[in-house]
């Protein structure tokens, strides 16, 4: 009897030395300053391109902008030609872009879920192509003029065109969550991300366990980053209880997000999700770091709807508070 107390005597000096390590990793991010200040209401996407340069989507406008690596403005898409003359202006091409990605040739890829295509324009600007997708949610460039595009309905989550606008591959299954496939495919829909080493990473935006699944450039399946600590379980499990709630009333799929935005830092594959105003950092084995309370310089919570990880900073947009810039938390220490 006093061996078994004294081991449980030292499991819970453990367990509270774990709690008190994970306190630790909690903090409140408050955001050095808004950028960007044109941009607010609407904003989808910002990312920055294999080509270096960064895109800015917001919809229905401004539209896509286009910023080299000084940070001029050298393109916009969407919108009517600015006073900026510095600035090559397109007449407006894109009806409602939910997302956009640049590849490492300058080829620019929008989805345009307005008009239900794959836009894709030149590093100037011209329209190139348009590849007809029903519903496209999020787009992402892969290397050899590839791109994968996330839908809302198709069978399978990723579909991937060639150069010429060819339907070369398709993987990914809905995730089980329901006895109804419509349900299943809604509540799987996605954000697509990928890193400097060819992965991809596909942001399940509605699954109760917050969900990071990553695939190599031909589609097999590699780990899965997951939320599932103690203090998101009551979360999760209100999210499966509202499934079961809708499917038994017959309804249409209606959930809010849960997953909200995701970021992957290129060169490492390490992956930053919001959950709203929590940021989750999470490392290349898919272990949990950190957790923050993300807000603006004002103190206003900040509702994370993008998140771009470059190397020494965090530029995280919300709609329709704008786009801030942070410090990498977890470089400070590095300096």
């Amino acid at each position: 009897m006093g061996l078994i107390v004294r081991v449980v005597a030292v499991m819970c000096l453990l367990a509270c030395g774990a709690g008190s390590a994970a306190a630790q990793d909690e903090d409140d991010l408050i955001a050095k300053q808004r950028v960007f200040s044109g941009v607010g209401p609407g904003l989808r996407t910002v990312k920055r391109g294999a080509d270096g340069r960064l895109y800015i989507l917001a919809s229905p406008a401004p539209g896509l902008l286009v910023f080299d690596a000084q940070g001029k403005q050298v393109l916009s898409i969407g919108e009517l030609p600015s006073a900026d003359t510095g600035a090559k202006a397109s007449r407006a091409r894109i009806t409602f872009g939910e997302d956009c990605d640049g590849a490492a040739d300058g080829k620019i890829y929008v989805a345009d879920r307005g008009a239900n295509l794959i836009q894709v324009f030149s590093a100037e600007g011209t329209l190139l192509r348009s590849v007809p997708v029903k519903n496209p949610t999020s787009v992402a460039a892969l290397p050899e003029g590839e791109v994968a595009v996330g839908t809302l309905r198709e069978p399978h989550l990723v579909i991937v065109f060639d150069k010429n606008g060819r339907d070369v591959r398709e993987f990914g299954d809905p995730e089980p969550l329901s006895e109804r496939e419509d349900f299943n495919r809604y509540l799987s829909t996605g954000q697509l991300a990928t890193d400097a080493q060819g992965h991809l990473y596909y942001a399940f935006t509605y699954v109760p366990e917050p969900t990071v699944r990553q695939y190599d450039r031909v589609g097999y399946a590699g780990q899965d980053i997951q939320y599932t600590a103690l203090e998101a379980m009551p979360a999760a499990q209100a999210a499966r209880k509202e499934i079961v709630r809708q499917e038994n009333k017959g309804q249409q799929p209606s959930f809010k997000r849960i997953l909200t935005a995701v970021g992957v830092d290129r060169t490492n594959g390490e992956v930053w999700i919001a959950l709203y105003n929590t940021l989750l950092h999470f490392d290349k084995e898919g272990n949990r770091r950190a957790t923050y309370k993300i807000y603006t310089p004002q103190g206003a919570r900040l509702e994370a709807n993008t998140i771009l990880v470059e190397p020494d900073q965090l530029i995280i947009g919300s709609d329709p508070l704008g786009i801030y810039l942070f410090e990498r938390p977890d470089k400070k220490n590095l300096k």
